[in-house]
């Protein structure tokens, strides 16, 4: 992954994001992250409407990292958009989450995730986990570059 790639957090809450966040620094990642907090902000950057309309501030993310419970738009209904819409659907999505339920595993695979990561409830777990994650996602697997448009 690139440097100038850019990821797309969606998360609510704002501990596990700045747990992200920080966790992926500190295992060397220097990318841009976005952050958004629900299901509805994240589609409105992904097409680059309203508070996003301005393409330099919504560049098109190279990963996804998605966390299902969200208010309003869950991350399931956001993950079933991105992978119907074929301006989106070539955008891994890593679902984040604290469900360790077989019916959001299934359902997740079964909507085009490309990963699923249950978020571990200790500090430290959740640490070594993010490093995992940095170490496949952002180091040995090739990533599809982005695509600008948006146009529908």
């Amino acid at each position: 992954m690139a440097e100038d790639d850019v990821i797309l957090l969606v998360e609510d809450s704002p501990e596990d994001y700045e747990t992200t966040t920080r966790a992926l620094k500190q295992s060397g990642l220097a990318n841009r992250i976005i952050h958004c907090a629900d299901g509805d902000e994240a589609l409105d950057y992904l097409y680059q409407r309203g508070a996003y309309a301005d393409p330099a501030r919504a560049p098109r993310p190279t990963v996804v990292l998605l966390d299902l419970n969200l208010p309003g738009t869950d991350g399931r209904e956001v993950l079933a958009e991105i992978k119907a819409d074929d301006r989106l659907k070539h955008i891994p999505v890593i679902v984040l989450t604290t469900s360790a339920d077989e019916r959001d595993i299934e359902k997740c695979y079964q909507g085009g995730a490309n990963s699923y990561v249950k978020k571990p409830v200790d500090i430290e777990g959740f640490f070594h986990a993010i490093q995992k994650l940095k170490g496949y996602w952002f180091e040995i697997a090739i990533l599809p570059k982005a695509v600008t448009s948006t146009s529908p």
